[in-house]
């Protein structure tokens, strides 16, 4: 294996059942080994442990993706990445279909999730890919409130609490460790975050699991990782953005809308890349092949590769990620 040229790699999705799920990541993004009518999450890379994306298509079909890290190290991920995080790719990649709302959540920093998981906190972004009439997320606190708001908090009392702000396709929500969240019902979207499955819920509506038990709720552990000082995140529109979308300590993201032929270089940035395909298709030329991109797919860019040349078909939009 050691010997092999790196390609863009794309992976077998890993589905995640919820009470919450629908069949849009089936029926609109083509995924169509989904398990069941209630597929909430398509995992699209990940090296969570027991969760480990495996390579599709190519001569490395099969092979998980740490151990392509492993052996293909500074090549695959960067040098600087490889070694702060070793095996472990610091970014998971994700389609999220919203059919009910989600529980609201909060998700804690590094320090917090290091000290009580050994684990990255979760930093994350949202880009909607759809959105039903009405649709709507909360995205942090209404009034800067203290601690006691969450305790036994009603229904009814929500919207005194949380600020609730309507998507359309297109809208982009950042959401910093810290801050209270939840996805509206009627929401597809891709979602890119820090490495980890840490969810603290606040609130889930009185909600059954699958063998009608209450879902666990952890206030007492989401009360040190709310930060009460910030409200909410604002929701802005890709269409009056630059490329650039999100820069944080933690990735960078831009928005490609190309529709001419674009080179886009990466000998400076000692980062492996991600194209999330969110609508239309291209064809993604690379020294020693191509790959075609359709909606729904994602192809991770070996850090080794100094450039992608993008040839848009059809409206192209796609999630440009490094770290």
């Amino acid at each position: 294996m050691e010997n092999t040229n790196l390609y863009p790699l794309n992976f077998y999705p890993i589905f995640k059942n919820k009470v919450w799920g629908g069949t849009k990541i089936r029926d609109i993004l083509g995924k169509q080994n989904t398990p069941s009518d209630h597929c909430g999450e398509s995992w699209e890379i990940s090296t969570i442990p027991g969760n480990v994306s495996r390579v599709a298509e190519g001569n490395l079909k099969g092979f998980p993706l740490d151990l392509l890290i492993r052996t293909f190290r500074e090549k695959l991920v960067g040098r600087k990445i490889y070694e702060k995080f070793g095996t472990h790719l610091p970014l998971l990649f994700k389609f999220i279909d919203a059919c009910e709302d989600l529980s609201i959540q909060v998700h804690p920093d590094d320090e917090l999730a290091m000290a009580r998981h050994n684990s990255l906190g979760k930093t994350e972004m949202w880009y909607i890919l759809e959105a039903e009439k009405g649709a709507s997320v909360i995205n942090g606190l209404k009034q800067k409130v203290n601690e006691h708001a969450f305790s036994g908090i009603s229904d009814q009392a929500l919207s005194s609490v949380f600020h609730r702000q309507p998507v359309k396709e297109g809208d982009v929500v950042f959401i910093p460790a810290g801050t209270v969240h939840a996805i509206g019902s009627g929401v597809l979207l891709a979602e890119i975050q820090q490495s980890s499955d840490i969810t603290y819920r606040i609130h889930d509506y009185n909600r059954s699991d699958t063998d009608g038990q209450l879902r666990e709720l952890h206030l007492d552990l989401a009360l040190d990782a709310i930060n009460y000082d910030r409200k909410r995140q604002h929701v802005f529109s890709s269409e009056h953005t630059s490329s650039k979308l999100i820069r944080c300590d933690h990735f960078t993201t831009n928005h490609l809308t190309p529709e001419h032929t674009v080179l886009r270089d990466y000998a400076q940035i000692d980062s492996f890349v991600v194209y999330m395909m969110v609508e239309g298709h291209a064809i993604l030329k690379y020294h020693g092949g191509e790959v075609e991109a359709r909606k729904g797919d994602v192809y991770l860019i070996p850090a080794d590769m100094e450039y992608i040349i993008i040839d848009p078909i059809n409206n192209s939009r796609l999630l440009e990620v490094h770290c």
